[in-house]
């Protein structure tokens, strides 16, 4: 005689599956967002190094400027050039772990830095005062914002 199973066991190993299931996807999604926040200090941390590095050989001049003169307005694409192409000081622009963007918001030389972010970019530089950080709203479980990684 065969034995099957019966529509009251499939239940109960569906609800204890469920239950398992409810339990172990908020665990996960935090580590994830854990984990994002690794990268994004991760990456400030490399931003910082290249853009103190370019200064240091290139007479005092952050990147951003077109031929490193500081008389001329930043722009995003001298930035890459001068760091990811002709400088090689990343392999690539960092993209933002929460937003996967790698693109930069520009500070003019006379604008004040935001005081908040937007999200709207990957990064926020001013090479005047050689700050950048990452462009996303927000604070990682100890109340720290994003912005002021």
């Amino acid at each position: 005689m065969k034995r099957a199973f019966s529509l009251v066991e499939l239940m109960i190993v569906v609800a204890v599956l469920g239950i398992l299931a409810a339990i172990v996807v908020p665990q996960f999604q935090a580590h994830s967002v854990k984990a994002r926040g690794a990268v994004a200090k991760d990456s400030v941390r490399l931003l910082r190094g290249a853009i103190e590095l370019y200064t240091a050989q290139h007479g005092g001049v952050p990147p951003g400027y077109a031929d490193d003169d500081v008389g001329t307005p930043p722009a995003d694409s001298h930035f890459n050039r001068q760091l990811v192409v002709e400088g090689r000081y990343l392999l690539e622009m960092p993209e933002n772990p929460f937003n996967n963007r790698d693109d930069i918001r520009m500070i003019g030389n006379s604008e004040a830095f935001p005081a908040s972010a937007t999200g709207g970019f990957g990064w926020v530089y001013q090479p005047a005062t050689k700050t950048i950080r990452l462009d996303w709203p927000g604070a990682d479980k100890d109340g720290i914002s994003y912005f002021e990684y």
